[in-house]
């Protein structure tokens, strides 16, 4: 049997609680290791990880703080006799990603989640339905904290990006994996891209028939986009180079969000908009929408919500982007084939429901009537709840700023609009502490994304294309990194029908 001795990183690397943060941070980079276990004497008194680091790096605390004021303390350790199977079910409960290991007391090592996944054997009827919680690859694209409600791209806060920067940055930030440092790399990122999302012609020729078949805006982005992607010769990934899967990335991302406003207004009998060159994303979504430049306070405020959207960990649509991409297939079956399982209502959500329980609400004063048998009744309240996090979703509560944002600027209906959605945020948590205790459930993104999209112009049924027409750059990050170090994703299932082998009967005539 494999022990944990074997899998830890020893001897540990160590920090006392007095240092300063960024000598221990140097330490942990010098070593290639993901976390510092703080030691009073020879004895483990805390812990500090990446994710503490990146926390406090996300609320600007970084400078010159101590190392007491980021760890994790008193700590969890695990002593080296464990077995891996124990230690790693210690681990998932506490949701821990680094343990201290300890013999008779005294520090020794560090083990990882990832080192007990790599030999644990999880037998079949351990795997949750789903594959919920199950790690299945590495990531350095991002990632979701839920229980610290807390999401990242690469080494950055995703809201702090989204507070602080356009979407183009963040867009080369995920596709190369670093943000541009000056105004003349961010100028060259915007050169490359820029013309890339023009409309091939001849998919623009065949763009009315495809708009005319009708369906939803998402079914006409994935034949567009796969013809898109045949019309420029995308080849097999396990057949090109990094630099070539880099530039057909760039053209997918570029181009989408133009095909799905052309394939709007085609359906509503409009001619497709160009995008403009001196519009920044934001503001050229609009405008290719609407056909008019619209205010900066929307531009920003749909830009702040794309950022948002960009990607959110091992999501249904991006591991199908990821298992399809490890088949070898090209860069575009691997996107159409995300946009097929956003498409579905369990996944890619419709932030327009939450908008349509504010229209049936209509007023404060009917938050406790409407939404109090509802909750009785055990249905699910739209735009509450989600999968992953455990108290408030950072996204809400980024969009809700935007929301007030837009109140504060806007005429008498947004702030009527805006006023409403906090009241039935507040009504909901309040009623759900009454009838269900147990179901603590705050906003998740589509409950304010829907409220900031209509105060901004945008349809009710561009509300999900508007959030897919961002997350193709989320896609498209973690298809690279798929295609960089490629294993085939093969799982097993396990059989449970009549025990073979049976004898074939035959048909009597």
């Amino acid at each position: 049997m494999t022990s944990i001795a074997t899998l830890m990183t020893s001897p540990p690397v160590t920090a006392t609680a007095t240092e300063p943060l960024h000598t221990a941070v140097r330490r942990m980079h010098d070593h290639r290791v993901g976390s510092v276990v703080v030691v009073e004497g020879n004895t483990a008194v805390g812990i500090v990880t990446e994710r503490d680091v990146l926390r406090a790096s996300a609320n600007g605390d970084t400078p010159g703080i101590g190392v007491a004021t980021v760890m994790s303390a008193p700590v969890d350790t695990v002593d080296v006799a464990t077995p891996v199977e124990q230690a790693l079910r210690l681990m998932r409960e506490r949701g821990y990603r680094h343990m201290p290991v300890t013999d008779h007391g005294h520090p020794v090592g560090v083990v990882s989640l990832r080192d007990l996944l790599r030999v644990a054997t999880i037998g079949p009827a351990e795997v949750p339905r789903g594959l919920k919680g199950v790690v299945v690859a590495d990531t350095e694209v991002g990632d979701v904290r839920g229980s610290e409600g807390f999401y990242h791209y690469r080494q950055y806060s995703a809201v702090e990006l989204a507070e602080r920067r356009p979407l183009e940055d963040v867009w080369q930030l995920m596709i190369d994996g670093t943000l541009p440092a000056t105004a003349a790399e961010r100028a060259a990122f915007a050169e490359e891209v820029r013309p890339l999302r023009a409309i091939p012609s001849a998919i623009m020729e065949v763009l009315p028939a495809i708009a005319a078949a009708g369906g939803a805006p998402l079914d006409g982005l994935r034949t567009a986009l796969s013809l898109a992607a045949a019309a420029r010769g995308l080849q097999p990934l396990i057949d090109i180079e990094a630099r070539q899967r880099r530039a057909d990335a760039l053209f997918l991302t570029a181009v989408s969000p133009t095909l799905l406003a052309a394939l709007h207004r085609l359906r509503h009998g409009l001619e497709p908009v160009a995008p403009r060159d001196d519009l920044a994303a934001g503001a050229n979504w609009l405008w290719m929408l609407q056909g008019t430049a619209p205010s900066a306070e929307h531009a920003r405020a749909v830009e702040q919500y794309l950022i948002s959207t960009v990607d959110h960990g091992f999501n249904a649509s991006t591991f199908t982007g990821r298992v399809v991409a490890s088949t070898g297939a090209d860069m575009g079956a691997a996107v159409v084939a995300a946009i097929g399982a956003m498409s579905g209502p369990l996944h890619g959500g419709a932030p327009s429901r939450a908008l349509d329980l504010l229209d049936e609400i209509g007023t404060e004063d009917r938050i406790d009537d409407v939404v109090g048998p509802k909750i009785i009744a055990g249905e699910k309240i739209m735009g509450f709840g989600h999968a992953v996090y455990q108290g408030e979703d950072p996204r809400s509560l980024m969009l809700r700023g935007v929301a007030r944002r837009l109140a504060a600027d806007g005429d008498a209906e947004a702030r009527r609009l805006v006023a409403l959605a906090i009241a039935t945020e507040e009504g909901v948590v309040r009623l759900l502490a009454a009838h269900k205790p147990d179901r603590q459930l705050r906003t998740n993104v589509e409950f304010f994304a829907g409220v900031v999209m209509q105060l901004c112009g945008i349809p009710a049924d561009m509300f999900t294309p508007t959030f897919a027409s961002s997350r193709v750059i989320g896609w498209c990050a973690n298809v690279l990194e798929q295609a960089a170090d490629n294993k085939i994703i093969r799982p097993s299932a396990r059989y449970l029908g009549p025990p073979p082998p049976q004898p074939v009967p035959v048909v009597h005539t």
